[in-house]
């Protein structure tokens, strides 16, 4: 059932940010790829799909998305803090229009005090600012169904994110200085300096 959900859903996403001229990147930890790859598997997609980051490691989230060893160490891979910098990193580095990231404990091992097997954290970002975040504890139902639900928990966020009051498509790596606006400086006038009137030769 979840792949069946999962195909109707990416139908519907890039038909609607086909509409809306959006470009989408995903960012996957315990998914690997899924959700890029879900969304790939419908012929068209290139013109929506920028790419897909697959950060596995804590070493690839650094490297790749620019997630902040600090981060990583004070809340752990699998949070809300980790997984939104891992979808702002998508946004920015991608210069697309949306971004998804997921991270989480897919299970069967992997289970630490207060985040059980079935934990994931689900962020996603707007070129507009947007970003929302969701935390789903799927439980011991199996690595697989695991990663099968986060893949459509996924799609639904960029689905919701499409619908909302997304500003008209800028070219591509507009992302980073939408997030981090930059100041511009007004260049300043040269003025010319008169020369005092000479004074009549006797």
């Amino acid at each position: 059932m979840a792949g069946s959900d999962a195909r109707a859903l990416s139908r519907s996403l890039l038909d609607l940010c086909r509409m809306r001229k959006l470009t989408i990147a995903t960012a996957e930890s315990c998914t690997g790829g899924l959700v890029a790859g879900a969304l790939t598997d419908i012929p068209g997609s290139s013109d929506v799909i920028d790419r897909g980051f697959v950060t596995y490691s804590n070493d690839a989230k650094r490297a790749m998305l620019g997630v902040e060893a600090g981060t990583l160490a004070n809340f752990g891979a699998v949070s809300r803090e980790t997984a939104t910098a891992m979808a702002i990193g998508a946004l920015e580095r991608a210069g697309v229009d949306l971004a998804v990231a997921i991270t989480g404990i897919a299970g069967p091992g992997g289970a630490t005090p207060g985040k059980p097997v079935g934990l994931v954290h689900f962020a996603a970002a707007a070129r507009d600012g947007r970003i929302i975040h969701r935390e789903q504890r799927f439980g011991a139902i199996g690595r697989t169904a695991v990663r099968q639900r986060s893949v459509v928990e996924a799609l639904r966020m960029l689905m919701e994110l499409a619908r909302g009051p997304q500003v008209a498509a800028k070219p591509r790596r507009a992302a980073a200085s939408r997030l981090r606006p930059r100041v511009t400086r007004t260049p300043r006038r040269h003025v010319a300096k008169r020369r005092p009137p000479r004074s009549p030769r006797g």
